[in-house]
């Protein structure tokens, strides 16, 4: 058998969407777009996945260009992932506000070594999305912004959805992060019946963007759940 860490490497070595997207959206890969990440993220998750335990999955939206979409892994941007998993990354440097959330779970969870023990996080979406604005800037998309995208993607979310399963992920409740990234994470898992329930957390982008006054309380929530 293969180890959890194994099949995250093949997983996002081989993570790759061909088909044709809306003219004003774009592709986010950081596995094909940086020649590092592929090693940093192998590093990453040999560190902390180098078993074959059973994990609870957490979902986010999909990676933005600041976390996922630069790192590779969902929710660390490379100050976390150098300073807290002590995992050097040269290519690039990148702050992100729902990484200092989640890392602050992590921290008040008991570490990343605990907490990866038993979570795995990524995304509905495993890759990205940037869409032109009305200003000519690129900015970042979620899945669900756009009706023509979140068709397009559908089918690709359901498979990559099952094959992470296939990992060794616990069926019986998942960890959905964002109200709205749950209202569609609901509609697929009642077609495909992929896990017996989910939890809704409002997502870290919000937190600290809206109630940044009262991040601790939805750290406590969090940890509460997560318990």
């Amino acid at each position: 058998m293969n180890t959890f860490a194994e099949q995250v490497i093949h997983f996002n070595r081989n993570l790759t969407f061909a088909d044709h997207l809306p003219d004003d959206v774009q592709l986010l890969n950081p596995f094909r777009e940086n020649e590092e990440i592929m090693s940093v993220t192998a590093a990453f998750y040999s560190k902390f996945y180098n078993d074959a335990h059973e994990r609870t999955l957490i979902l986010g939206i999909n990676p933005g260009r600041l976390g996922g979409g630069a790192t590779g892994i969902p929710f660390t941007d490379s100050k976390r992932l150098t300073q807290v998993c002590d995992i050097p990354v040269s290519s690039i440097s990148t702050h992100e506000p729902s990484s200092v959330f989640i890392y602050e779970v992590i921290r008040q969870y008991g570490g990343a070594a605990a907490f990866y023990s038993r979570y795995f996080i990524n995304s509905v979406c495993p890759l990205g999305f940037i869409r032109l604005n009305n200003r000519g800037n690129w900015i970042n998309c979620n899945y669900y912004d756009d009706e023509r995208l979140f068709t397009t993607m559908k089918p690709f979310i359901i498979s990559s959805l099952k094959k992470q399963i296939d990992f060794g992920i616990d069926t019986t409740k998942c960890f959905i992060l964002g109200k709205k990234n749950a209202k569609y994470f609901e509609i697929i898992n009642a077609e495909e019946k992929l896990f017996d329930s989910f939890v809704a957390l409002d997502h870290p982008r919000f937190i600290e963007q809206y109630r940044s006054k009262h991040r601790q309380d939805y750290i406590s929530h969090y940890l509460q759940c997560l318990a």
